[in-house]
C-alpha cells in the first residue's frame, strides 16, 4: 500500500490532468456546456414532480428538492460508473505505449463525474430558497455522504473497467442493473410505501443509506444516524477494497486484450 501512495504521489500531476481531459471530453461539441449539469436536474425534476406530486403529495413534503437531492446522488453514480466503464479499453492504445498507472483512466472519470455534478448542487438550494424551506448548519454536512458515494463510485468503477476489458457486453447488462437500481433508490417515491416484506430489497441497495443521509442534512435539517453512517461506510469500503484487489489482480493483463 506505502507503493502504491508513493506512486499515486508521484504521478498526482498527471492524474490531474487526465480529470481536467475528461471534463472537456464530456462536454466537448456541447453548446451549453457545464450549464447543462444546472439545467439537466431542473428538467428532470418539473417532469418528475408533474408526474408523481399528485400522487405522493401527501407523504413527501417539498416535492421538488426530494426528486432533486435523490437524483443528484442517482445521476452521480449511474454517470461516474459508466463513464469508468470503458476507461481502460478506450485508452488501449495509449497504455500499450507508455507507462500510466492504469487505475488512474477509471479514477480520474470518477473524479471529473464528481466535480460536474457538484454543479447539480446549485439547483438545489435554489429550489430549497425559491420553497421558503429552512437552511441549517447541518447543510454542510452534505460532504459526507457525497464523499462516500465517490468512494462507492471509485469502486463499482474500478470492477466494471476490469469486466469491460474481458467481456464487452458488461455495458449492456450494467444498463438493466442501473434501471433496476433507479427503482429500488427512493428518488420520487417514499420508502416507506414498500411493503415490510420487500424492505430488504431497497435496503440491500448500497444508493439507499447514502440518499437518506443526504436528504436528513440537507432537506431536513438534523444530523444522520449512527446507522446510516455505518451501514454506508461498510459499503463504500467493501466497494472500493473489492474494486482494487481485482483491478491489481488483472491489471496485467488487459494488454492481451486491448
Amino acid at each position: 500500500m506505502y507503493q502504491q501512495i508513493r506512486n499515486f504521489l508521484k504521478y498526482k500531476d498527471l492524474f490531474i490532468e487526465l480529470v481536467k481531459k475528461d471534463i472537456k471530453l464530456k462536454y466537448r461539441n456541447s453548446y451549453l456546456g457545464l450549464l447543462w449539469s444546472f439545467l439537466n436536474p431542473l428538467l428532470m425534476m418539473t417532469v418528475l414532480t408533474i408526474v408523481f406530486s399528485g400522487i405522493f403529495k401527501n407523504n413527501i413534503s417539498n416535492f421538488p428538492v426530494y426528486v432533486l437531492s435523490g437524483r443528484l446522488m442517482y445521476s452521480f453514480f449511474s454517470e461516474a460508473t459508466s463513464f469508468a466503464m470503458n476507461s481502460i479499453h478506450v485508452n488501449g492504445q495509449l497504455i500499450k505505449k507508455v507507462y500510466i498507472p492504469k487505475y488512474f483512466f477509471p479514477l480520474s472519470r470518477v473524479c471529473s463525474s464528481f466535480l460536474t455534478s457538484l454543479v447539480s448542487l446549485v439547483p438545489i438550494f435554489l429550489v430549497m430558497f425559491i420553497t421558503d424551506m429552512q437552511f441549517s448548519i447541518f447543510n454542510l454536512l452534505i460532504v459526507v455522504p457525497l464523499f462516500l458515494m465517490l468512494i462507492l463510485s471509485a469502486g463499482v468503477g474500478l470492477l466494471l473497467s476490469v469486466g469491460t476489458v474481458f467481456f464487452r457486453d458488461v455495458g449492456h447488462l450494467y444498463t438493466v442493473i442501473l434501471t433496476i437500481l433507479m427503482y429500488m433508490t427512493p428518488i420520487f417515491y417514499p420508502a416507506d410505501i414498500i411493503p415490510d416484506k420487500y424492505q430488504w430489497l431497497i435496503e440491500i441497495n448500497p444508493l439507499y443509506p447514502l440518499v437518506g443521509m443526504f436528504r436528513d442534512v440537507l432537506m431536513y435539517g438534523h444530523n444522520f444516524s449512527a446507522h446510516q453512517l455505518t451501514i454506508s461506510l461498510i459499503y463504500a469500503a467493501l466497494y472500493f477494497i473489492i474494486g482494487l484487489f481485482v483491478f491489481y489482480k488483472k491489471q496485467d493483463r488487459f494488454i492481451f486484450y486491448l
